[in-house]
Formats: structure tokens, C-alpha cells, sequence
């Protein structure tokens, strides 16, 4: 698949930067009536989880998953009712399924299940699962106002609870539970305890993902290539990295500009009580899918893309975090251990301090190793869904943020790559990533993106013209699919003998 996005992050940004009292993205999910857009609709009582529950972005991206994934079985099966018939190709299917298609009809008569309830019922058992110390009954009786009881609505009910129990039994013992503690390292180089807390969710880089083989898969290769905390602290490039970041991200920084400062913040998200990494990219998702005019059916799609994509961008990324030779040290450890790193270029600071801070203006290091970055991860993995999907990466939109330290800003992005970019590039400026961390995780991402892309929830598209017949379309239906390019076909033939071949 041809890549639209920016492959390198020293891509020219165009922003519009402002500062004004809305906010974009409502912070509430309740709505005085039914919603237009029931994807949307629930993404916003995700968001509004996710301020609730907090914790590591990892966890996060797998309930916005389960939750979006199970979304789309559901709105597929109610659709596929509409109309199967011997050639997929010609059913009223939205595309492959992920986990299940429910074709069991368990009320007599009910031939068209109402999509959009099928949704609400497998968003509210998804999240009532996940999170069974939150009620969600207000917002089900919200997405519900209006709907009668008659046996297509019933039905729906059936198809959304069934969509998401396929979901609960498919995460059943994925490794998202796993508490084994994590050992620090002590050598130089290895990442240890900043004073933010013990290492977060060490085990996520083992999670089964949901649609990579391994999180390894795309695994990037190590820091600069080099085998050993030894070896790498050595090298010219490592001092440039540490070099960078000790004089863009600290707190007390004279040469980051203000721009540089406010995107920083603008993508920070670390602090319980915000949306996080994946929910600021989630609330983009809704920006520019109401920006192009998405329909209900093209929304439940694009968002279950999206949030598979940044599931497993989260995974591989902290694969590469805990799961390789070197788990290494933040640049608040490299900075003030600089003296023990055996690399003249460096210079020790005992008191530097990343920029990032706690709303009391505590300053911190996240509490997991550098390599890759999460946020480059997501920002990759959202950005080549995005551009495949919308089939461009020239969008122009303006979003707002839920960091305390950049509350009523707004940035305009002109490219999708340009966003992406400046999330993984506001690391480095908040002081808590080099920028080989932000390289490699957009990299990783992007990898992700294409394989999700390619391999989920995919829809039937003709390929080639007309086949002189049925034969002849089978043959270059086997080539396409044992070469590799495509899952499956299907050939359709035509009144005069000839063949049309369609492959996902």
C-alpha cells in the first residue's frame, strides 16, 4: 500500500497557534437527545473513562479496542442480516468482520436489526465488563431515547451483547493481567526508578495483540544499533541524543522556543484526570471524521481501525521498552549520571530537571524506560490509519488539549503527518525523550498502521477488468492471494461467460 504521511520528523509543520477559552472535544458524554453518530457518541464515554480510571496508556488503548472492535462486529453483523447471499461479495456485509458475525436470529421476524443499537449494546457490555465499578445506565438510556421494543430492535440488542462476549472470551488470559514485577538494571544506561514510581506495566510488551503475530513483530532495531548499555553510552551519537534533550527539555531550557514549550504541553496527557495519549488522537479521530463527513457506517469502521492500530502500537512499543538488551534510562538519569556514562561528550548536571511536571508543578520522568516512545508509538500507528483511510494526509483542523499546563490552547494542523510529527517530536521538548526515541517509535507505528490496514476489517474492491472467464479469473484470484498481496478473492461471472474478480 502506498504511504501518504511525512516519513521523517524534521518535516516542515505549518501551525496556526492561538489561545481561547473552548474546548473542542466535550468533556461530558451525556446528550440532550439521541445521538447522530453513535461511534462518536461512545468514543466520548470512553474519553470520559479514561479521565475516571487513569493508569498507563497500554491498558487504555486495549479497552478502546475491545470496546471499538466489538462496535464493528456488532454494526456488521446487523448489516450483513440485510441481505447474505452465496457470493460475499454481493452481501450487504460492511466488510470483514474482526472476531465474530452473529447469524444466529434469536427473535422470529427479525430480518433488519437496527445498527445503531447494536452498537450502543456492545459499547455498554464492552465497557460494564472493563470497568464494572462504573455505571453506564445514563448513557445507554441516552443513545437509547426514542427506540421502541419491536423484534428488530430486540434483536439488536442480542447481536451488540454477542459481539461483545466474543470480545470478552478472545482477551480472556491475553497477558493484560500479568503483575510480575520488573527488575531495575544498574549499570549505566539501564532505566531506574526517577522518583515517579516503580516501573509501569513491565509486561505489556508480552500482551497478545490484536492484530500483530507478536509485539515484537515490528520491533525496531536497538538505540543507534548498538548491542550494549557499554557500547551505546560510548558513542558520538549518544552524546548528540542526551546533548539535545539536556538543552531543549530542561525546565530551566533557554533555547526552546515558546512554540516549542506550548506543544510540549499541548501533547503531554500524562496525568490521571486526562484523556491520554491514545484519547487526545482519539479526539482528533472524531475532528476530522465529522470534518470529512464520515457516514455512521464509515465512522464504526475507521474508529475500530484506529483503535486496533494504537492497541497494538502500544504493545510493540513497550516491547521495545522492556522486551530487548537495552531498557534504557530517561534523560533525567542520563543528565545527571553523565559522569558515570565513560563518554567525554557528556557533562553531568546533579539538578537538571525534564520540563514536564505534575499539575503542582512537580517536574517528572514517566516511569518505564525511553526506547521507543509510546506517544511517537500511538502518533505513528493513528497517522498511517488515518491517511489509508481518508485516502490523504492534506487535512486542515484545529484541536485543543486536557494537559493542565495548556488548558484553552489550540493548535491548527495543515497534515495529518504534521500532527503526528509534532506529538512525537513534543517529547524531546518536555525532556523526557531523545530523539532516536521519537524516531523509531513513529517508525514502529507507521509499521503497524500498515499491517492493521492491510489485514482487519477489510472491504471487497474489484481488481483488474474482465476475465475472459471463470477459469481465468480463479487463476489470477490464486496468484494475488498466494503471493501474498491480498487475504482472499472472489470471482463473479457475468451473463456472457466472462468474470469479474474482487479481492480484500
Amino acid at each position: 500500500m502506498k504511504r501518504l504521511r511525512s516519513r521523517g520528523l524534521l518535516a516542515a509543520l505549518t501551525l496556526v497557534v492561538g489561545a481561547v477559552g473552548a474546548v473542542v472535544i466535550p468533556a461530558q458524554a451525556a446528550h440532550a437527545v439521541a445521538p447522530a453518530d453513535h461511534t462518536v457518541f461512545w468514543n466520548d464515554v470512553l474519553l470520559r473513562t479514561y479521565r475516571t480510571v487513569g493508569g498507563a496508556p497500554g491498558p487504555l488503548a486495549r479497552a478502546g479496542a475491545m470496546m471499538h472492535a466489538a462496535m464493528w462486529d456488532a454494526a456488521n453483523s446487523a448489516s450483513c442480516r440485510l441481505g447474505l447471499t452465496a457470493n460475499p461479495v454481493q452481501d450487504t456485509c460492511l466488510g470483514k468482520k474482526y472476531l465474530v458475525n452473529v447469524t444466529t436470529v434469536k427473535y422470529a421476524g427479525a430480518s433488519a436489526p437496527v445498527e445503531s443499537t447494536a452498537i450502543d449494546y456492545a459499547a455498554v457490555t464492552v465497557l460494564r465488563n472493563l470497568y464494572p465499578g462504573l455505571n453506564f445506565d445514563a448513557d445507554l438510556a441516552t443513545a437509547q431515547q426514542g427506540v421502541g421494543t419491536h423484534n428488530n430492535q430486540k434483536e439488536a440488542v442480542y447481536i451488540g451483547q454477542q459481539a461483545a462476549l466474543a470480545m470478552k472470551t478472545a482477551r480472556t488470559g491475553d497477558g493484560s493481567a500479568d503483575t510480575t514485577p520488573y527488575t531495575e538494571g544498574t549499570v549505566p544506561g539501564a532505566w531506574r526508578n526517577t522518583g515517579s514510581g516503580s516501573a509501569a506495566t513491565p509486561n505489556w510488551g508480552a500482551v497478545t495483540p490484536f492484530s500483530m503475530t507478536s509485539g515484537s513483530q515490528f520491533r525496531p532495531q536497538l538505540p543507534l544499533g548498538y548491542a550494549s548499555y557499554s557500547t551505546l553510552l560510548a558513542s558520538a551519537g549518544y552524546a548528540a541524543q542526551v546533548n539535545e534533550v539536556k538543552s531543549y527539555g530542561s525546565a530551566a531550557s533557554t533555547t526552546r522556543t515558546a512554540d516549542q514549550t506550548q506543544l510540549a504541553w499541548f501533547w503531554a496527557n500524562d496525568l490521571d484526570g486526562t484523556y491520554k495519549p491514545p484519547g487526545q488522537l482519539f479526539a482528533h479521530t472524531t475532528i476530522l471524521a465529522q470534518l470529512r463527513g464520515l457516514s455512521p457506517t464509515q465512522t464504526v469502521r475507521l474508529f475500530a481501525l484506529v483503535a486496533i492500530a494504537m492497541a497494538d502500537a502500544g504493545v510493540a512499543s513497550w516491547d521495545a521498552k522492556y522486551r530487548t538488551a537495552i531498557d534504557l534510562w530517561r534523560p533525567e538519569s542520563a543528565v545527571r549520571l553523565a559522569d558515570t556514562d565513560g563518554n567525554a561528550a557528556t557533562v553531568a548536571d546533579p539538578a537538571w530537571q525534564p520540563l514536564s511536571a505534575t499539575a503542582s508543578g512537580v517536574h517528572f520522568s514517566p516511569p518505564f524506560p525511553a526506547y521507543v516512545s509510546g506517544h511517537a508509538t500511538f502518533a505513528g500507528a493513528w497517522a498511517g490509519v488515518m491517511q489509508a483511510y481518508l485516502g490523504t494526509d492534506a487535512v486542515t483542523w484545529t484541536a485543543t488539549t486536557e494537559d493542565p499546563h495548556a488548558v484553552g490552547v489550540v493548535r491548527t494542523f495543515t497534515s495529518i503527518s504534521a500532527a503526528a510529527t509534532e506529538n512525537a517530536l513534543s517529547r524531546i521538548y518536555l525532556g523526557v525523550h531523545y530523539r532516536f526515541d521519537a524516531d523509531f517509535g513513529m517508525a514502529t507505528g507507521d509499521s503497524v498502521a500498515d499491517h492493521v490496514f492491510a489485514h482487519e476489517l477489510t472491504q471487497w474492491q474489484q481488481h483488474g477488468g474482465v476475465y475472459s472467464d471463470m477459469p481465468a479469473c480463479h487463476g489470477a484470484g490464486t496468484a494475488l492471494v498466494s503471493a501474498g498481496t491480498y487475504e482472499e478473492y472472489q470471482c463473479l461471472e457475468n451473463a456472457n461467460e466472462t468474470a469479474v474478480l474482487y479481492v480484500r
